[in-house]
Protein backbone atom coordinates (compact mmCIF):
# COMPACT_ATOMS: atom_id res chain seq x y z
CA UNK A 1 0.00 0.00 0.00
CA UNK A 2 1.18 3.49 -0.84
CA UNK A 3 2.47 5.62 1.98
CA UNK A 4 -0.02 8.49 1.33
CA UNK A 5 -3.12 6.39 0.51
CA UNK A 6 -6.19 7.04 2.66
CA UNK A 7 -8.51 4.30 3.79
CA UNK A 8 -11.86 4.36 1.91
CA UNK A 9 -13.87 5.49 4.97
CA UNK A 10 -11.58 8.42 5.64
CA UNK A 11 -11.69 9.62 2.02
CA UNK A 12 -15.49 9.35 2.04
CA UNK A 13 -15.66 11.52 5.17
CA UNK A 14 -13.39 14.10 3.56
CA UNK A 15 -15.53 14.18 0.40
CA UNK A 16 -18.83 14.55 2.30
CA UNK A 17 -18.59 18.34 2.89
CA UNK A 18 -17.85 18.89 -0.79
CA UNK A 19 -20.89 16.86 -1.80
CA UNK A 20 -23.19 18.62 0.65
CA UNK A 21 -22.02 22.09 -0.35
CA UNK A 22 -24.20 22.01 -3.48
CA UNK A 23 -27.33 20.70 -1.74
CA UNK A 24 -30.37 22.64 -0.62
CA UNK A 25 -31.26 21.18 2.71
CA UNK A 26 -34.87 21.95 3.70
CA UNK A 27 -35.21 24.06 6.80
CA UNK A 28 -31.82 25.75 6.57
CA UNK A 29 -32.89 28.71 4.42
CA UNK A 30 -35.04 31.67 5.38
CA UNK A 31 -38.71 30.97 6.01
CA UNK A 32 -41.31 32.08 3.47
CA UNK A 33 -42.71 34.53 6.02
CA UNK A 34 -39.32 36.17 6.45
CA UNK A 35 -38.89 36.44 2.68
CA UNK A 36 -42.35 37.99 2.35
CA UNK A 37 -41.61 40.48 5.15
CA UNK A 38 -38.36 41.53 3.47
CA UNK A 39 -40.04 41.89 0.09
CA UNK A 40 -42.81 43.96 1.64
CA UNK A 41 -40.28 46.27 3.31
CA UNK A 42 -38.43 46.69 0.04
CA UNK A 43 -41.67 47.57 -1.74
CA UNK A 44 -42.48 50.09 0.99
CA UNK A 45 -39.12 51.76 0.46
CA UNK A 46 -39.68 51.93 -3.30
CA UNK A 47 -43.13 53.41 -2.83
CA UNK A 48 -41.79 55.99 -0.39
CA UNK A 49 -39.16 57.12 -2.89
CA UNK A 50 -41.71 57.36 -5.69
CA UNK A 51 -43.95 59.39 -3.36
CA UNK A 52 -41.03 61.75 -2.70
CA UNK A 53 -40.87 60.86 0.98
CA UNK A 54 -37.67 60.93 2.94
CA UNK A 55 -36.36 57.79 4.57
CA UNK A 56 -37.09 59.05 8.06
CA UNK A 57 -40.73 59.69 7.16
CA UNK A 58 -40.93 56.25 5.63
CA UNK A 59 -39.56 54.66 8.80
CA UNK A 60 -42.05 56.56 10.96
CA UNK A 61 -45.02 55.63 8.75
CA UNK A 62 -43.99 51.96 8.62
CA UNK A 63 -42.56 51.04 12.02
CA UNK A 64 -42.88 47.26 11.52
CA UNK A 65 -40.90 47.21 8.26
CA UNK A 66 -37.27 46.08 8.30
CA UNK A 67 -35.28 49.32 8.01
CA UNK A 68 -32.42 47.82 6.00
CA UNK A 69 -34.84 46.49 3.40
CA UNK A 70 -36.79 49.76 3.31
CA UNK A 71 -33.53 51.55 2.60
CA UNK A 72 -32.59 49.02 -0.11
CA UNK A 73 -35.94 49.50 -1.83
CA UNK A 74 -35.71 53.29 -1.54
CA UNK A 75 -32.19 53.27 -2.98
CA UNK A 76 -33.11 50.98 -5.90
CA UNK A 77 -36.11 53.12 -6.79
CA UNK A 78 -34.00 56.27 -6.56
CA UNK A 79 -31.47 54.83 -9.01
CA UNK A 80 -34.24 53.62 -11.34
CA UNK A 81 -35.98 57.01 -11.30
CA UNK A 82 -32.73 58.86 -12.02
CA UNK A 83 -31.80 56.55 -14.90
CA UNK A 84 -35.23 56.82 -16.51
CA UNK A 85 -35.78 60.50 -15.63
CA UNK A 86 -38.99 59.78 -13.75
CA UNK A 87 -40.43 62.47 -11.54
CA UNK A 88 -41.83 61.52 -8.17
CA UNK A 89 -45.49 61.94 -7.31
CA UNK A 90 -45.98 63.77 -4.01
CA UNK A 91 -48.32 61.98 -1.69
CA UNK A 92 -51.00 63.68 0.28
CA UNK A 93 -51.75 62.24 3.66
CA UNK A 94 -55.09 63.33 4.99
CA UNK A 95 -56.55 62.60 8.34
CA UNK A 96 -59.94 61.03 8.43
CA UNK A 97 -62.60 63.08 10.05
CA UNK A 98 -64.30 61.34 12.90
CA UNK A 99 -68.08 61.47 12.77
CA UNK A 100 -69.54 64.01 15.13
CA UNK A 101 -70.95 62.50 18.29
CA UNK A 102 -74.63 62.92 18.85
CA UNK A 103 -75.65 65.07 21.77
CA UNK A 104 -77.64 63.52 24.56
CA UNK A 105 -80.67 65.58 23.50
CA UNK A 106 -80.65 64.03 20.03
CA UNK A 107 -80.73 60.44 21.23
CA UNK A 108 -84.19 58.90 21.35
CA UNK A 109 -84.73 56.20 23.89
CA UNK A 110 -87.71 54.08 24.75
CA UNK A 111 -88.63 53.26 28.29
CA UNK A 112 -89.03 49.59 28.90
CA UNK A 113 -92.02 48.51 30.85
CA UNK A 114 -90.94 47.07 34.14
CA UNK A 115 -91.30 43.32 34.29
CA UNK A 116 -92.04 43.46 38.02
CA UNK A 117 -95.20 45.58 37.64
CA UNK A 118 -97.10 43.13 35.49
CA UNK A 119 -96.61 40.11 37.75
CA UNK A 120 -99.29 38.95 40.11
Amino acid sequence: MHKYALPPMRSALLALPLLLAGCDIPGLGPTPQALARESEAKAVGSACRHAMRGLEDCYVLNPKAVKAQVFAGWKEMDQYMRENKIEGVPSVITQREKPARAKDDDIETELRPSAARGRS
